[in-house]
């Protein structure tokens, strides 16, 4: 039985940050206006907004400063809340050049990087609202800060026709953190103590994770060795987008094996490993 390990990934946020850097400039005018999935936003409005996460990162977190009224605790009034944010950033800095945008991407990245490898990994810090309520090691918290900046960046991949970052380097961290969302997604689930649940995401980035009923609770292990009472296979890219809202559990379910208990099974479609 092998319980799930910390993720690592300070260390990659430069080179996501160079892949960023090098597809941008490589954009034509017209396809930095193309349409991606994030609803109303082109892809210049995908690479503003990256830009607002990095300075929300150096300003909020780095430096001390936040003007927002406080902690908002409520789940749906912290989504509303950030998507406000977001949208009212992108609309004010629409008027950017992208010359400029690129330059201050680099300038805020680098800045960024070098935070985050000052960081204690293992220090306890502030929740990761999707994982749960409760304050989460500093290295969940990184590794959703590099969630954010990998399937934003597919996004523009997407849109453009570009090859994504899906070497296993890249995507095997990206998956491995997005299924820390897991044991909160069954939280209102209830089965008997040692009912197992498997979820086997296919290819070469993914593997095999298992919830395990314990003490009422559900505990996440990696390859564990007992039989489940349900089992779920998606494939790896379908996996990070029905993760990621990008398609809808309607639309994966098609695409998604189940054997034993479907209904415990087909829970693990309601997993949502972003914030907004």
């Amino acid at each position: 039985m092998e319980s799930v390990q910390p993720v690592l990934v300070a260390h990659l946020f430069p080179e996501v940050l160079e892949h960023l850097l090098a597809l941008l400039a490589d954009l034509a005018t017209e396809q930095w206006e193309r349409p991606t999935v994030c609803e109303g936003w082109s892809v210049r409005d995908v690479a503003l907004h990256l830009l607002g996460v990095e300075v929300g990162i150096l300003s909020r977190r780095r430096d001390g400063y936040s003007p927002s009224a406080g902690r908002i605790g409520d789940a749906d009034a912290l989504v509303a809340a950030v998507n406000e944010w977001n949208e009212a950033w992108v609309q004010a800095a629409r008027r950017m050049s992208r010359r400029l945008l690129c330059d201050l991407l680099r300038f805020t990245g680098e800045q960024v990087c070098a935070y985050f490898r000052s960081l204690d990994p293992y220090a306890l810090g502030g929740p990761v609202s999707w994982a749960g309520p409760d304050p989460a090691p500093v290295w969940l918290d990184l590794a959703r800060e590099y969630t954010e900046r990998w399937h934003h960046q597919q996004h523009i991949r997407d849109a453009v026709g570009r090859p994504g970052l899906k070497e296993r380097r890249y995507l095997a961290p990206v998956l491995d953190t997005f299924v820390r969302a897991l044991p909160h997604t069954y939280r209102g689930v209830s089965a008997e103590d040692g009912t197992v649940v498997t979820l086997t995401i296919a290819g070469e980035s993914g593997g095999h994770w298992s919830l395990l009923r314990e003490g009422g609770r559900w505990i996440l292990y990696r390859d564990l060795a007992l039989q489940s009472q349900a089992g779920v296979v998606i494939d790896e890219d379908v996996a990070w987008r029905l993760f990621t809202k990008g398609i809808g559990r309607e639309e994966a379910q098609p695409q998604v094996q189940v054997t034993g208990d479907r209904a415990l099974g087909l829970k693990v479609l309601d997993m949502v490993s972003i914030i907004a």
